[in-house]
């Protein structure tokens, strides 16, 4: 596929990707193919809180332009969203997401290249917005979302994340530690998930800790967001025999540099286990409505415990029965954590 029309030197490239924290996560790399391709670029992003955290201060984009997570229905948002991204003079809209959200953005920028989502990735009346569709052939969706960019003459480029990082939470996550009397190796399980068909029970959790405390002499933090997640992570740690401790309140970007910490993640399908593979933690995931060869923990190195999935549209995965996570057994679970462990000498 050729671009339709040349690009200048160095383009100026507006890539669309609102939410979630995961899916944030997986186009991250689609910024740094970009900033390599075209070192002299002027790479802008449009996102929405909480992910637009992880993208400030990314080396490869310009700037990040945080919108709400509501703009759509505020007329005011998207006139001066047109506004700002129309002085952007911008060459090219790439959109990410495939929704009509992110179309619509990516259509206000008055990008003449918009390029987007031709098969059912694309959502909605995404399709109609964008002047280049693509037909992607990979299945996981950070390959998928960087064929986005072949037509700008970038196949198949080395994934990277060169998720941010910052003295202040590297030593954030060091208070943090050291508050909780952790300063040996150590294994972090998330409790939550986006959806409660994604939930597997915390009693599980916590004889997975309990596992790797007897077993590998590894404490385990439990980490958490809002107030159900820490009633999970409560019971988890209540339920781990001394093995687990519970994380204070932690932003993104110190979870990130948590995980930098850890020898392994234990996680259901949600943002902070991508977040902890893509800066190269060990991942451990635990997968039931969604197919984890489309959304697993991406790399090398990580295992997935997945026992059911439903190849349907998200809405059926989102209502999906619990019934799925509570398949996976806690021997499994274990017998990945041991395989991950004895792979890195841990």
């Amino acid at each position: 596929m050729s671009t339709p029309f040349p690009l200048p030197e160095n383009p100026r490239i507006l890539i669309v990707r609102l939410s979630a924290v995961g899916d944030v996560i997986h186009a991250m790399p689609l910024a740094v193919a970009l900033r390599e391709r075209f070192p002299g670029a002027y790479l802008a992003w449009v996102s929405a809180y909480p992910a637009a955290t992880l993208l400030e201060g990314h080396e490869a984009l310009d700037e990040v332009i945080v919108v709400g997570r509501r703009w759509l229905r505020s007329p005011r948002e998207i006139v001066g969203l047109r506004r700002r991204l129309r002085a952007l003079r911008l060459d090219v809209a790439i959109d990410a997401q495939g929704l009509t959200k992110s179309a619509l953005a990516a259509w206000l920028s008055g990008a003449p290249l918009r390029i987007g989502f031709g098969d059912h990735w694309g959502r909605e009346i995404s399709r109609w917005l964008h002047t280049e569709l693509i037909h992607t052939k990979t299945r996981h969706t950070v390959d998928r979302t960087l064929e986005l960019i072949e037509p700008l003459g970038i196949v198949r480029p080395p994934v990277r994340f060169q998720v941010p990082m910052t003295d202040s939470q590297r030593e954030a996550a060091d208070r943090m530690l050291a508050g909780l009397g952790v300063d040996a190796p150590l294994a972090i399980i998330n409790a939550g998930a986006g959806w409660p068909s994604k939930l597997w029970p915390p009693d599980r959790f916590g004889a997975v800790a309990r596992h790797l405390g007897r077993q590998w002499r590894l404490p385990s933090v439990v980490v958490w967001a809002g107030g159900e997640e820490r009633a999970l992570a409560e019971t988890i740690v209540a339920s781990a025999d001394g093995h687990a401790r519970l994380a204070p309140p932690t932003t993104l970007r110190e979870l990130a540099a948590l995980c930098r910490r850890a020898r392994l993640f234990v996680s259901s399908d949600t943002g902070p286990l991508h977040l902890a593979a893509a800066v190269g933690t060990p991942c451990v995931g635990l997968y039931g409505p969604w197919p984890a060869e489309e959304n697993g923990p991406y790399g090398p190195g990580h295992v997935v415990v997945q026992k059911m999935a439903i190849y349907g549209p998200s809405s059926q995965r989102r209502r999906a029965s619990r019934a799925l996570m509570e398949a996976i057994d806690v021997p499994s679970v274990c017998e990945a954590c041991d395989e991950i462990l004895r792979r890195i000498g841990a």
